[in-house]
């Protein structure tokens, strides 16, 4: 995670691999970004956990879900527009696969080691992708070691490093500035460290945020 270069925009986000709604906004800003290949954006992935919370093990995916939205039907409610904007997306997430929900503190800790390689946005399509798609646990040190490794880190590396609680401390504290700052819902994009984008935007909106960029440059 290091500062923009010159010309390059700062854009915060503040997401948890385990959120429906920041899967489908990453969706569509990375459909925004695939249009505009000039783009000025500079990524950072800034830890936010939906439960934190929740226990070291997780929790059972339909008991957590049960105590969330009350009941089956409930349920089916709150996934309903999820699954309709990750089939328009191509998405196809699988929720059905999932059996627990898992405790996102070593994701997180795995995005914040990333993004001293530059290599935060591969990882955190790897953790969303095992979540949603393949129903694995990101709890796991094993799977965290295989999504690193496929983002080109050095696996024993992550493997030694989630042995410890090395930089534990460093995401409860930007998790804890950013409640500070008002965030309390993911996502939330922060542009230049000044304006504020909540929820999962369309593709549309981004290109425009783009484009006046752009614009603005010229």
């Amino acid at each position: 995670m290091t500062d923009p270069l010159p010309g390059q925009v700062r854009l915060d986000i503040f997401a948890d691999p385990v959120c429906p709604w920041c899967l489908i906004g990453k969706a569509e800003l990375d459909r925004a970004l695939e249009s505009r290949p000039g783009h000025p954006f500079a990524i950072t992935w800034q830890p936010f956990r939906l439960d934190p919370q929740m226990p070291q093990a997780g929790m059972d995916y339909v008991a957590y879900m049960k105590m969330k939205f009350t009941d089956e039907k409930g349920i089916i409610a709150a996934m309903k527009p999820v699954m309709e904007a990750s089939e328009r997306l191509g998405l196809w997430i699988n929720p059905s696969l999932i059996e627990r929900v898992p405790n996102t503190l070593d994701a997180h800790r795995l995005l914040y080691w990333a993004g001293l390689e530059g290599v935060q946005s591969p990882v955190m399509s790897g953790l969303m992708r095992a979540h949603w798609r393949e129903g694995r646990n990101i709890s796991n040190p094993d799977v965290l070691v295989e999504i690193g490794e496929k983002a080109g880190m050095d696996g024993r590396m992550i493997r030694r490093l989630l042995a410890t609680a090395e930089d534990r401390d460093q995401i409860a504290s930007r998790e804890l500035h950013a409640r500070q700052r008002g965030i309390n819902s993911v996502p939330t994009f922060i542009v230049a460290d000044t304006h504020v984008v909540t929820g999962a935007q369309p593709a549309s909106l981004w290109q425009n945020v783009i484009d006046e960029l752009a614009g603005g440059q010229q």
